[in-house]
């Protein structure tokens, strides 16, 4: 064979140089969740789905009679950037779990948080983001059909997963799928599940995952903008939530539908909104000597109410129902029933009252104490209550847990009441409805999305 001209090999030369220079080598410091060959660093939670490693893959298989499965990393994670390829049956719902945690407190250890969906059904919500065992959708893909029609049906698809602080986002083969600004955990493992199946379901069904990595440093250097304009859940309904019948108590910015307890308007100092936050300001600590209480201007009778709560170090609140601002015209705070806010291991009031315990947060206050084992998140950190109130029954939760129940104007009711501070109110608790409270007890206590749905009787 000739030898080429020697132009002609320069020319090759330079073409393959360039050839180098344009596809420069992949220095992103990604770290392998999956080492292709087996499953160490993954432990199984939840249900008893079987995993396995098959051609270096992860393969969960769906068996029947056994609740959502989840293969999880030991180890946790709060700010990352994650991608990875699964391939899912037609049939089958699943999803890959961040920042989730399992916990014996929470309904025996039910792994719960954010999931990236696996959905390839007709609905086509693939990379939209669900809270397992919460709140339920946070972001759907109903306003995004680009996203929806990215999906593969029967074939191998791409996530990219950024959790940046309080904000997640998705893309799926590529395409922006949610952006979305919740801070409600900042950290926990990744899980991949195999959901549950019903009767009629065919038991055997695959979904495999492969290509599993994550980066944990330099993300601001390899995070990508996304082009979605973000859904963002402070004093915002969920999905879940809207669908539900829930709506705000509270719009993060007026003072609409509230009014100081003993005002016809909302007090003019002690209070301040900033930032989609209501707090109380300091004032001594004395109940109501600054700008004093503030009510709902309706008035409710059964019903199911969230707040998120922030405490100081020290601090003293309360959230009132079935108040009656008619009542107690002297100082002091209106009278209701309370879910009491309180720094339990700083606050003298803790150790007080005519019933042990019955002064600690989330309790009833004066009545009945919280569970001693109540899942109270530290100081400066965001708590919820969840108060249930439907046919005389009443419930208090926090952080998802049920620390109390108790029946309304029951003979046990009564008689704690009669071995209380609110003995010498009639009927004390027992009105059919009542404004909801805030309470200022001079201490700074922030508040953010509350919201209440009503409960019709049957």
């Amino acid at each position: 064979m000739k030898p080429l001209p020697r132009f002609l090999w320069l020319i090759c030369l330079a073409v393959t140089i360039l050839a180098c220079e344009e596809t420069p080598k992949d220095d992103t410091p990604w770290i392998a969740l999956f080492d292709g060959e087996t499953l160490t660093g993954w432990t199984q939670k939840g249900g008893e789905a079987k995993y396995g490693v098959r051609d270096g893959m992860i393969v969960g298989t769906t068996v029947h009679d056994t609740p959502n499965s989840f293969m999880t990393t030991e180890k946790m994670y709060d700010d990352f950037i994650l991608e990875f390829e699964y391939l899912v049956d037609s049939t089958m719902n699943s999803g890959v779990q961040i920042r989730s945690n399992s916990f014996p407190y929470y309904r025996d250890g039910r792994v719960h948080g954010y999931q990236v969906e696996i959905d390839p059904s007709g609905r086509a919500w693939s990379a939209g983001i669900y809270d397992e065992a919460r709140r339920g959708w946070l972001h759907t893909l109903e306003k995004n059909q680009e996203a929806q029609n990215a999906f593969k049906q029967n074939d191998w698809n791409h996530y990219r997963i950024e959790a940046l602080g309080d904000t997640l986002k998705t893309w799926i083969n590529g395409v922006p799928a949610a952006h979305l600004i919740d801070d409600m955990t900042d950290s926990g493992f990744i899980g991949l599940q195999v959901h549950s199946i019903g009767k009629d379901q065919k038991e055997g069904t695959e979904i495999m995952w492969k290509n599993i990595r994550i980066l944990t440093d330099s993300l601001s250097k390899y995070a990508k903008k996304s082009p979605l304009h973000p859904v963002v859940t402070k004093n915002q309904l969920t999905h879940g939530e809207a669908n539900d019948g829930w709506r705000l108590l509270w719009d993060g910015e007026t003072t609409n539908g509230w009014r100081g307890a003993r005002l016809d308007e909302f007090p003019a100092e002690g209070w301040v909104i900033e930032d989609g936050i209501l707090t109380v300001l300091p004032s001594g600590g004395e109940e109501s000597a600054a700008g004093g209480d503030i009510v709902t201007t309706e008035l409710y009778g059964d019903f199911e109410l969230k707040v998120d709560f922030k405490i100081t170090e020290g601090a003293n609140s309360g959230i009132k129902y079935y108040v009656d601002t008619d009542l107690n015209k002297g100082p002091g705070s209106s009278i209701g029933l309370e879910y009491q806010i309180l720094d339990d291991p700083r606050h003298p009031d803790a150790k007080l009252g005519n019933h042990e315990g019955s002064r600690t947060v989330a309790s009833l206050y004066d009545l009945i104490q919280a569970d001693p084992n109540k899942p109270m998140n530290p100081i400066g950190e965001w708590n919820t209550a969840h108060i249930v109130s439907k046919d005389g029954h009443v419930e208090h939760w926090l952080n998802g847990v049920k620390v109390l129940e108790y029946e309304r104007g029951s003979d046990a009711y009564r008689k704690l009441v009669s071995e209380s501070k609110y003995a010498k109110w009639p009927n004390f608790g027992e009105s059919e409805k009542g404004h909801i409270l805030l309470q200022d007890h001079g201490d700074l206590v922030s508040f953010r999305n509350i919201k209440i749905k009503t409960i019709e009787k049957e």
